[in-house]
């Protein structure tokens, strides 16, 4: 990669880190990143709402996709770095920034280069509630896009190694939240009220005991508060249902809803249900990946085959099941601090490794 263009999107990246957005309320990130494609590049940028989208196009040609995602996370910036974040509670603890970085970066290079055949950069929101890829995943097919390209960095893996899966690489998931809702008793008469604490309790147990494909994992439960005097009337459980394949995720979801019901009729409570963060599996299809390989070996870099599926989801699973796609992974380093901790920065050491990847497989 050019020397001075790295040096701009490691600016960038920090720029970008100060400033992390939640999922749906990436304004000033996308107008930070429509700016700088605008002032740095040729591309032609197209406003879509909450995302947007860059693109050089050549008339007759396959198109090729690369995608970065915009948002951070719910977390405060607890460790001390000169571009920390300025927005409390709010910080880049998954790298998207750094994701975002390098599709300018690709852009910086494509721009100084003949192409043959059209590209689309997309700049996605709302990656880590699941919601902002089926609302970008209609460019593929109005541009007609043949295949689709996405990094994630990853930490317990050998700095700038590349790890590749075909097939399913990154599991399904769903977050359930239930909410039982009966009567409020004195506590000395709880008889005369409809305590949701045993259903619940009755429903944990069956959860517990669901561990044939999938995992169930519970993140929250509440009834009632810490008054002597009251039996609850209102219960919630939240938990998150994951499998290797949608179908599979899709199974326990249902089998956990319809228990769900029937404790509430066996308890004469009622249940309110929501669904959140779904995710699909998501799948690489193997020429994509053979062309991540075949990209990583021309620079030199390391390929690792990556024995299993992430437990983890990614949205990118949505373009996948539309058209050919690969997501591959850029190792931080083994000892690096993982995504979604306290500790985590994006490793600034990679980015060029982005950047250069994407360029070979568009090559």
């Amino acid at each position: 990669m050019n020397k001075d263009n790295l040096k701009k999107i490691i600016r960038l990246r920090h720029e970008l880190h100060k400033n992390p957005e939640l999922s749906g309320n990436e304004s000033a990130t996308k107008r930070l990143l429509m700016d700088f494609i605008e002032s740095e590049t040729r591309f032609a940028v197209v406003d879509c709402g909450k995302w947007f989208y860059a693109s050089r196009y050549i008339e007759g040609t396959k198109a090729t996709a690369f995608r970065a995602d915009m948002d951070a996370l719910p977390m405060d910036e607890s460790i001390s770095i000169p571009h920390a974040s300025t927005n409390p509670g709010v910080s880049h603890k998954c790298g998207h920034d750094g994701h975002c970085s390098a599709l300018c970066g690709l852009a910086l290079e494509l721009d100084a280069v003949p192409l043959t055949r059209s590209v689309y950069l997309i700049f996605q929101h709302s990656e880590e509630n699941g919601q902002g890829a089926r609302e970008c995943s209609g460019l593929l097919r109005e541009r007609s896009i043949s295949e689709i390209y996405a990094f994630h960095n990853w930490s317990g893996f050998p700095e700038k190694s590349i790890i590749v899966r075909e097939g399913v690489c990154q599991c399904s998931s769903a977050g359930i939240t239930l909410k039982f809702e009966g009567k409020a008793s004195h506590a000395s008469t709880p008889e005369k009220g409809i305590n949701p604490a045993y259903a619940i309790a009755e429903l944990v147990s069956e959860i517990e005991s669901m561990r044939d494909k999938v995992l169930c994992t519970i993140v929250n439960i509440s009834v009632g508060g810490k008054n002597f005097g009251i039996s609850p009337a209102d219960g919630e459980i939240s938990l998150t249902v994951r499998a290797e394949h949608e179908a599979d995720m899709r199974s326990a979801y249902n089998k956990i809803i319809n228990r769900a019901e029937n404790l509430a009729q066996e308890h004469s409570l009622t249940l309110t249900k929501k669904t959140s963060d779904y995710f699909p599996e998501t799948s690489s299809d193997r020429r994509c990946v053979e062309r991540v390989r075949n990209a990583a070996k021309n620079l030199g870099l390391d390929v690792i085959d990556m024995a299993e599926a992430i437990r983890a989801s990614e949205d990118f699973g949505i373009y996948t099941k539309m058209i050919h796609g690969a997501i591959f992974y850029i190792g931080n380093g083994v000892d690096y601090p993982d995504i979604h901790t306290s500790g985590y920065d994006f490793n600034d050491n990679i980015l060029e490794t982005a950047v250069d990847m994407f360029t070979e497989i568009f090559a």
